[in-house]
């Protein structure tokens, strides 16, 4: 792994935790529940949360009766996520370019924009393969992404945040290949600086990267009430695949 890896140090702030610690659970479970009512899965699958942060999509797919694993690149947020572990509910530190070995999945979800990260598009391929090798026969895989025309119209340049007495001051861009996000933090008078970035993918060239790694699209959704896909407005990209044969 590259000492260049943006998210390989920034997911394991105390910084990016705070600043997403609003994030809306209650939303996240209603999204999965809708989601998991249209995908029909096999009673009781093992499935697989690939980046999933500190579990909460892990625990509301456990809760719908599904054997989960979570996996995530942060040491910090997988330290969290166990704290919730049970039977069927477990969560390991993984980088998702790598296949886990000796498992297979019903299905395998990738959700809230945790793909595109690498510099060379080669790496979010290698994403893709992984993610069809451990899918089993008939196998589905669920993608949730920013719909890139609507993320540009609606990029808000520049804000600022104050949380607990840390200040964010946050600019966003998009450079034609990815959206950025440059985060300079000031705690007790000390400046950090920070990025994020993911790549802007139109759906077409999602699709054409699936087909190419093994994935059949075969539905695509455009928000988390599983609306139907506008290219021009929609907030997300929610595609569903199937295991090629």
């Amino acid at each position: 792994m590259s000492k260049k890896d943006w998210f390989a140090s920034w997911f394991d702030t105390k910084y990016y935790h705070t600043l997403y610690r609003s994030r809306d659970d209650e939303e996240a479970k209603n999204f999965i529940t809708r989601l998991v009512a249209k995908l029909n899965l096999p009673e009781k699958s093992y499935v697989l949360d690939l980046a999933c942060g500190k579990g909460r999509h892990s625990r509301t797919l456990e809760k719908l009766g599904m054997t989960v694993l979570g996996a995530d690149l942060s040491k910090e947020s997988i330290k969290s996520a166990k704290k919730k572990e049970s039977k069927t509910l477990k969560f390991l530190v993984h980088d998702m370019r790598e296949v886990i070995q000796g498992e297979s999945f019903d299905c395998i979800f990738n959700l809230f924009t945790s793909f595109g990260y690498f510099e060379n598009n080669e790496e979010n391929e290698k994403v893709l393969k992984g993610i069809s090798e451990m899918l089993r026969p008939n196998g589905l895989f669920v993608f949730d992404y920013l719909n890139l025309d609507r993320a540009i119209d609606k990029l808000v340049p520049e804000e600022q945040k104050e949380i607990d007495g840390i200040e964010f001051n946050i600019q966003r861009t998009f450079d034609g290949k990815f959206i950025r996000k440059s985060i300079e933090v000031k705690d007790q008078g000390v400046n950090f600086q920070f990025e994020e970035k993911v790549r802007g993918f139109q759906f077409n060239e999602l699709k054409e990267m699936m087909l190419r790694d093994g994935l059949k699209p075969i539905t695509i959704f455009g928000n988390f009430d599983l609306e139907t896909y506008d290219e021009k407005h929609s907030e997300r990209m929610i595609i569903i695949c199937k295991k090629a044969v």
